[in-house]
């Protein structure tokens, strides 16, 4: 596997990995789900605060949503692959970000 391969996986990893650790403290701290009907309350604070947590926390509300959705409403298979590459993409990305924070910081080489 080459080194990029290898990078782009663990970016991917740590991406997911980030996702579900937010929306378990998420559904830890107020007994349900986080989702993206946080936005939904119009022009407030809250709204507002919720934007950076569901920039990093949208791939695992994605997938839990698409096999949800699956499960319950007998969604076609070739949604459900194009949403699992679509959080996918944005795990990888998000991944990637929180990688190049922590080496910005010093705590990874």
């Amino acid at each position: 596997m080459s080194p990029e391969a290898l990078n782009s996986l663990m970016s991917l990893l740590i991406g997911f990995a980030v996702a579900g650790a937010l929306t378990s403290g998420y559904q830890a701290l107020v007994d349900r789900p986080a989702g993206f009907g946080l936005l939904q309350k119009g022009p407030a604070p809250t709204a507002f605060a919720a934007v950076p947590f569901l920039v990093f926390a949208a791939p695992f509300i994605i997938l839990r949503n698409t096999v949800l959705g699956r499960r319950i409403e007998r969604r076609r298979v070739e949604f459900v692959a194009m949403a699992t590459i679509l959080a996918g993409f944005w795990s990888m990305m998000s991944g990637t970000f929180v990688v190049m924070t922590l080496q910005a910081v010093g705590l990874i080489a």
